[in-house]
């Protein structure tokens, strides 16, 4: 019997999984070890493997076969937009995509004005203003702090992940729409969801009846 090989997000996603998995019997107890130096953690009696990856990165090793199954936030599927089979909501993780900005801003959102938005998810932000507000907006990539580009003037406003929104607030910015909501998902490589039907099938229907 082949590996399967899991790929997980760094951090809080990654350490959600494991709990959730481990209720299913799926355990790696070298993952838990938080002094490993290791890369590739593996259960021989399983035959699973699982490594951490950056957000981002873990939808590129799916589509490319490195990974059978990963674990990743919705909003890095949008973003990415990686041909693979999104197959779960594992319902963690949950927020929102929003369009933010101070208050003043919410009627440039329907005009027909030319505006800026400044956003780490340009994929995303192109989508929604041209697709489904057919507004045209000009997207200015940043890759921290979204908050501060509306209050120095970069940007009239933003789209970005949306928890509490504390930040928001505390910035004088508020949520003026919302794009989708978000959460944790699995996916799984196009090729290995046939040649691993069975497996992958099963791992489905044990993580279902834990959630």
């Amino acid at each position: 019997m082949r590996y399967l090989t899991f790929a997980l997000t760094k951090g809080r996603l990654a350490e959600k999984t494991l709990s959730m998995f481990e209720k299913i019997g799926i355990t790696c107890d070298e993952m838990r070890d938080k002094d490993s130096r290791k890369l590739i953690f593996v259960n021989e009696d399983l035959k699973v493997r699982f490594f951490l990856a950056k957000g981002p990165d873990v939808p590129t090793y799916v589509e490319y076969g490195a990974a059978d199954i990963g674990v990743v936030g919705k909003d890095t599927i949008l973003e990415e937009g990686r041909k693979l089979y999104e197959v779960m909501d594992l319902g963690f993780g949950k927020c929102r995509m929003c369009v933010c900005g101070p208050e003043s801003a919410k009627s440039l959102l329907n005009s027909n004005q030319l505006i800026r938005v400044a956003t780490k998810y340009p994929n995303i932000a192109k989508d929604y203003f041209y697709n489904k507000k057919h507004q045209t907006v000009e997207i200015i990539k940043l890759n921290g702090s979204i908050e501060l580009a509306p209050i120095v003037g970069l940007s009239e406003v933003i789209v970005d992940i949306v928890e509490t929104g504390s930040t928001l607030r505390e910035n004088g910015l508020k949520v003026l729409e919302e794009v989708c909501p978000l959460s944790a998902r699995m996916v799984v490589n196009q090729v290995s969801m046939k040649m691993e039907d069975e497996r992958i099938r099963k791992l489905i229907e044990d993580l279902r009846k834990v959630i």
